[in-house]
């Protein structure tokens, strides 16, 4: 693991055509353009499921430290949330980004929306999106898509198609299970990158669907995601890249170190 400062993050260069994404763990991802735009997704930088799995009767005790404060992302364009479960809308994240002086604006479904609402967030801060619907920053771009939810709990998830214009884009899936939907929505926008959800006990995608995922979209990379933190909602990863590899496509294969910067080319033939 590498950690992240607010300063690095600042000083970071994107070439022309390009776009970096940092791990955070769990599906936490932090994208920079060329512009200098940067837009984080889902940042669990806590411990504070760690409550809620015991309560649950899970070991959601997190297994790495995050790789930066909350503060850090003060400087963030634009804070996007898929859904509104602990370890995606994180109180004590939120938290520590508000009081460092993040003020969003938090780009985020129905649900979240109400949800930050209760945790103090101004009305005017926040963005409700849906699948679909795109907001735009300088040279980057930011699309929701098409999610399952896991339960009733909260029934306004989305994925995130994160791009940059004439560069690369990067599909985030978010907490879904598997549906053909899926690769339609996204499929018309051709995501270069995949960031997937592979841990299927909890109705999330399993290896094998994400590896299917992966092959409909015929993305150039695929990433996976949410196996990594909690000792009762984690597997081998090796498993994601076993399927891509039945699929034929196990080249596409890439396992992120949590807080190391990633750069893709989208004319980059190899990685």
């Amino acid at each position: 693991m590498q950690t992240i400062t607010r300063d690095q993050l600042a000083s970071h260069r994107v070439p022309p055509h390009s776009m970096t994404v940092w791990w955070l763990g769990q599906s936490g991802f932090l994208i920079k353009s060329p512009q200098g735009r940067l837009v984080v997704v889902d940042p669990y930088l806590s411990n504070s499921c760690k409550a809620i799995g015991d309560d649950a009767g899970f070991d959601m005790d997190r297994l790495v430290p995050p790789p930066l404060e909350p503060s850090e992302l003060v400087d963030v364009d634009l804070y996007a949330m898929t859904h509104s479960h602990g370890d995606h809308l994180d109180p004590e994240t939120l938290a520590g980004y508000r009081a460092a002086g993040g003020r969003g604006p938090y780009v985020v479904p129905a649900e979240t929306v109400e949800k930050l609402q209760q945790l103090g967030v101004a009305p005017e801060q926040i963005v409700m999106t849906w699948p679909n619907k795109i907001h735009k920053l300088d040279d980057l771009w930011i699309r929701a898509t098409f999610a399952i939810p896991l339960g009733a709990d909260d029934l306004t998830h989305v994925g995130y198609i994160i791009g940059v214009e004439g560069g690369p884009s990067l599909y985030v899936t978010g907490d879904t299970a598997y549906h053909d939907l899926l690769a339609e929505a996204a499929a018309p926008h051709r995501p270069d990158l995949l960031a997937v959800v592979i841990n299927g006990a909890f109705r999330n995608l399993s290896p094998a669907e994400a590896a299917r995922l992966a092959r409909l979209l015929d993305v150039r990379v695929a990433i996976p995601c949410h196996y990594d933190l909690f000792p009762d909602n984690s597997l081998p990863l090796q498993l994601f890249r076993t399927n891509l590899k039945l699929e034929g496509i196990g080249d596409r294969y890439r396992q992120l170190e949590h807080g190391v910067p990633f750069t893709y080319q989208r004319d980059q033939a190899q990685w």
